[in-house]
């Protein structure tokens, strides 16, 4: 794919994604990191705003701070905050630019590879709340990202392995070639090789940014991007955000969603097989001990429910994905049955 940046209108906001060499220059009157990233990228912030690392930091008393920190530096609307961090940085960051002064500017620097290719792009904002995940959040997309693909030298292998789920998902959504790479150059996808990297952060971003200009407020083709997240957000829910970082449980969710098409005669025998030989060859869990029953209460609260009935993500085949109502019990059945 060729370089420069990309471009996405959503809704009425346009998004400037660059690809940069540092993290220096964001323009920003506030700064958001959490423990780790400041200790990485931090150099030459003035006052910054540190939460914690992890989910744990993913709630009203973070955005609490950083909604205090812009007033006690008497912010204006015209003022830019920036998120520098992961998936969590960048929604908790972007749901307080969102409700400070009804809307400020904001700039994200993703630093993971799951940011990178997901939750910095498509202006989805939200915190945890009452244990359920992101059921708070508003839509703000940033007006410009900043992706610096070195800053993933510094991620731990179990968080590379996190975003690399969600390259997966997208690749299955909109972009065989990109499926095709991870089948094809597993070591150096896991070495990360910097040409590859660059490449899958694209096509993820392409893939997403297309789908979010024709759906911006996930009204419809928008809740494909959710493959294996319904699933996964009960898996996340039901074991109280431990054991299992959230691109294990997507992993696990897309199982899930293969079974479901396998049960409902939808999703293509082979292609199933396909894609769980692909989620077994990067190291992917695709079983849990946890009981089915833990999972209903999550699932009956997903964003994507309607008219009280359950809408599953199920990949039909290569780039073939679709919304299915189902009720609780076939998803209590589907939640039984074993792998493919």
């Amino acid at each position: 794919m060729s370089g420069g940046g990309l471009s996405f209108a959503i809704g009425a906001a346009r998004t400037e994604v660059v690809f940069s060499g540092d993290l220096a220059r964001l323009g920003a009157a506030v700064t958001v990191f959490d423990t780790t990233t400041v200790s990485l990228f931090g150099d030459g912030a003035s006052d910054p705003v540190v939460v914690a690392s992890g989910e744990a930091a993913k709630g009203w008393e973070s955005v609490r701070t950083i909604l205090e920190k812009c007033a006690a530096a008497a912010l204006g609307r015209d003022s830019v905050i920036a998120g520098v961090g992961g998936g969590v940085v960048c929604d908790i960051t972007a749901f307080a630019a969102s409700l400070y002064m009804r809307g400020c500017g904001l700039v994200l620097a993703p630093t993971t590879l799951l940011a990178m290719v997901d939750a910095s792009l498509g202006g989805k904002t939200g915190i945890d709340f009452l244990g359920y995940k992101n059921l708070v959040g508003t839509f703000y997309p940033a007006s410009r990202i900043v992706v610096h693909v070195g800053a993933l030298r510094t991620l731990p292998e179990r968080e590379y392995l996190s975003g690399l789920a969600e390259v997966i998902k997208t690749a299955i959504i909109g972009d065989a070639t990109l499926f095709g790479l991870l089948e094809s150059r597993p070591k150096d996808v896991l070495d990360r090789a910097p040409d590859l990297l660059e490449e899958m952060i694209r096509r993820c971003l392409a893939v997403k940014g297309r789908i979010v200009e024709s759906d911006p407020k996930e009204n419809g083709l928008r809740a494909v991007l959710n493959l294996g997240h319904t699933f996964g957000h009960a898996l996340e829910t039901a074991t109280g955000f431990s054991g299992w970082t959230h691109g294990e449980a997507v992993a696990w969710g897309i199982g899930r969603a293969l079974v479901a098409g396998a049960r409902l005669g939808m999703t293509e025998p082979g292609f199933a097989r396909r894609v769980s030989s692909l989620l077994r060859l990067y190291g992917y869990r695709l079983w849990t001990d946890t009981p089915p029953a833990a999972f209903l209460p999550a699932m009956t609260r997903d964003k994507k429910r309607a008219a009280g009935r359950i809408r599953l993500v199920i990949p039909h085949r290569m780039c073939d994905t679709q919304l299915h109502e189902t009720t609780s019990e076939d998803l209590a059945a589907v939640l039984a049955q074993g792998e493919i």
